[in-house]
Parts: C-alpha cells; sequence; structure tokens
C-alpha cells in the first residue's frame, strides 16, 4: 500500500496543532462552567467571549451576533425551523434549493409535514441557481430563503449577494449555509446581506462538535432548545468551552492564512484536474467550472461503479468520497447531481477530491499514479459483466 492519502477535507478535516494548543488547558485547569460567576467560570466565560470576536472577524459580523451550537446541522435546524415558527403569522412559504445538504433539506420536508409549503429551486447543469427562478418563486407569504453558499459535493458557489439583495427587497430573512464556504474563501455576512448563517468547526481544522449561527442584529427565531439562558437564550445548554476556543483559533488562523492557501489548493487542484482529464478518457467535471471551491473537484468516470472505484482508491491508500459524508454509507443516487442531470450516481462512478491544509504535490502524484490504471480495470470488469448479462438473457429467449 502507498503512503496514506487523505482526500476528503469536505467530510472533515485534521485539527490544525495550533488549534489543539489553544484548547489543552480547557482540559487541564481551565475548566470552569462558564455561567458560574466565581473566578473559574468568569475565565471560562471570558475565553468563550474572546472567540466569539475571532469567528465575527472572519465572517465579519458583530460578536454579538454569533451564537455557539454543536454542529452545522444544529445551526441549519435552528435556522430554519427557528424562522418558521417566529413568522408564522407572516406567512407559510419557504424557499431552498434541490442541492441543499441533508441538514437543510430535512428540516424543510419536516416543516412541509407541519402544513408549510416549500419550493426547492432546481439548477442547471452547473449545478448553478437561475435568479430569475427565485425572484419568480417569491409569494406574499414567503418567510425564509435558505441557500448554501457553497455546494459540498461539486463545490459550486452561488451569487450569494445578488440572492441576499432579493430577499432584503421582498423582506425576507435569508438563510445560508456556509459551512464548505467559511474559512476557504471570503465570506463577508454584511456585504452578503445574509440574515443567518450557519458555520461547522470541523470543516475549517477546530474540532468535530463545535459550529455556530450567526444570527444579525434584528432577526427574531424561535430557540431549538430550551433549558438555561445561555448563549443569550438562542441555545441552551453548557457551552462546549474547549470547542468553542478551538474555532475561535480556527478562524483566526483562517482569516490570516486564507489568500495564500486558496492559491495553493487551487493550484494542486487544477493540476489534479488536468491529469485526470489528459489520462483518462470519458471522464467528466462536475459543477461550475469557473465559480467553485479553490479545494474541491468532482469527477465522473462512465462506466465504472462509484462503491467499487471508492474501495479500489482506500486499498490504494487514498481517502475520498462519492459526495456528501452525510450520505456516503449509503449506496445511492447524489441528489446533487440528479439535480444537475448527471446520470445516475450509483452506476457512473463519481468520486469527490477535495484538498486541505495538509496535502501536498506528492498526494496529486499519488492520485494520477492509480487512479488511470484502476478506472481501467473496473471498465473492463463492467464490460465483462455486461457481456455475461447479455449471454444470460439470450439464453432464456
Amino acid at each position: 500500500m502507498n503512503d496514506l492519502v487523505y482526500l476528503d477535507n469536505n467530510a472533515t478535516t485534521a485539527v490544525h496543532p495550533e488549534v489543539l494548543e489553544e484548547m489543552l488547558p480547557f482540559f487541564r485547569d481551565r475548566f470552569g462552567n462558564p455561567s458560574s460567576t466565581h473566578w473559574a467560570g468568569r475565565r471560562a466565560k471570558s475565553a468563550i467571549d474572546e472567540a466569539r470576536g475571532k469567528v465575527a472577524r472572519l465572517v465579519n459580523c458583530d460578536p454579538s451576533e454569533v451564537v455557539f451550537t454543536s454542529c452545522a446541522t444544529e445551526s441549519n435546524n435552528t435556522a430554519i425551523k427557528g424562522i418558521a415558527a417566529a413568522r408564522r403569522s407572516r406567512g407559510n412559504h419557504v424557499i431552498a434549493t434541490t442541492v441543499e445538504h441533508p441538514s437543510v433539506l430535512t428540516p424543510c420536508l419536516s416543516l412541509e409535514n407541519q402544513g408549510y409549503d416549500v419550493t426547492c429551486l432546481d439548477v442547471d447543469e452547473e449545478g448553478m441557481l437561475d435568479l430569475e427562478v427565485l425572484e419568480t418563486a417569491i409569494t406574499d407569504r414567503t418567510i425564509l430563503i435558505s441557500v448554501m453558499f457553497a455546494n459540498n459535493e461539486t463545490g459550486t458557489i452561488f451569487p450569494i449577494r445578488k440572492i441576499g439583495e432579493i430577499a432584503e427587497r421582498h423582506g425576507i430573512c435569508f438563510h445560508c449555509d456556509a459551512v464548505q464556504a467559511v474559512g476557504k474563501i471570503p465570506v463577508d455576512i454584511r456585504e452578503s446581506r445574509i440574515s443567518l448563517m450557519s458555520i461547522s468547526g470541523h470543516k475549517l481544522s477546530a474540532p468535530l462538535g463545535i459550529g455556530a449561527l450567526i444570527i444579525r442584529k434584528g432577526v427574531r427565531l424561535s430557540p431549538l432548545f430550551h433549558g438555561g439562558h445561555q448563549e443569550k437564550n438562542l441555545r441552551a445548554g453548557t457551552e462546549n468551552v474547549a470547542g468553542i476556543v478551538g474555532l475561535g483559533k480556527a478562524c483566526e488562523i483562517a482569516l490570516n492564512t486564507m489568500d495564500g492557501e486558496s492559491r495553493r489548493l487551487r493550484a494542486l487542484r487544477d493540476r489534479l484536474e488536468r491529469g485526470i482529464m489528459e489520462t483518462i478518457p470519458d471522464s467528466r467535471l462536475n459543477g461550475h467550472p469557473v465559480l467553485r471551491l479553490p479545494n474541491t473537484a468532482n469527477f465522473s468516470f462512465l462506466n465504472v461503479e462509484s462503491a467499487a472505484l471508492l474501495a479500489a482508491l482506500d486499498q490504494e491508500g487514498i481517502a475520498v468520497s462519492s459526495g456528501s459524508a452525510c450520505s456516503s454509507g449509503a449506496l445511492k443516487a447524489s441528489h446533487v447531481l440528479k439535480a444537475t442531470g448527471s446520470p445516475d450516481g450509483t452506476t457512473v462512478g463519481t468520486i469527490r477530491f477535495s484538498l486541505g491544509r495538509e496535502n501536498t504535490d506528492a498526494d496529486v502524484d499519488c492520485v494520477l499514479e492509480v487512479l488511470p490504471d484502476l478506472v481501467g480495470r473496473l471498465r473492463k470488469h463492467e464490460v465483462r459483466n455486461a457481456s455475461l448479462c447479455n449471454l444470460a438473457r439470450a439464453g432464456k429467449q
């Protein structure tokens, strides 16, 4: 087996060493409950406040607008269900897209079961949303628009500022799942006219189990959890102090290194894409060719089964994904690729390569060394199986 190569950073990232160092004291001597009024509690609360400021600086919001959660799924559910409940008297219509993450689509389905009207807008073959279609879908009952900043499978970046302007013009709350974008490309919540924005720590070198929901001043929503008065009564439960500190440090690092790191990852990604296109016939790049995250490349290979290709790459020590990590355990077609009109993802080998801080030219070389041969061998296997099936069917006639 080759040296292990990890190219699934859109699923999760390794914790940055500086993030870990920042967190360690809060597992040792700085263990106070931030709701306690004594010195240990005040010290923990001060650390949370400092981290809140670091998150705010990365996305250009006020620190008071940052509400810490456990993950993006909690943030998305809080935003969607919270706005739906708070604005029920104004209307019952929610707009999303067909390519949203399951943590957005499933809460929308839950709202439908409660009598809300949900419109999921289609995208084009490049995964892009038609803004005229969005504007047409708005009614006088529309209370929320939820559109992701960048797609987790293809990396396609949506025209978020224009969507925000449309929502603002109609007096509609705009929620943005920015999980894949924050830390990779500039995200300015004020400039983009975003009302609520979801962030996940483990997508930007912070640990699992910490996230944030940015709630702009003036936006009212019903909390998902009830209990204590933490996070301004918007998220009950004792705060994950170590995780919050880690998220703050990760945001600080991202703010200071994003430009250079984005250029580096884009160069690696482009070299990987060129190598695949030059050496593997009948391969197709999915998503928008330009408006795409600098670290993400999603490829489909004709006459290759996704699960077989994933397993073959895993045997070579290469970790990739066929799409969202939340659904990759189920061998079914990608709802994102189906929405773009791509063939069924279970019969066409679709692989997402997502690079991160630890990836190098050697990792790209490793993929380009083994992938063409693997695809070739799997295609021969598929053709042989198809021929045997045809002979079997002919024998039954």
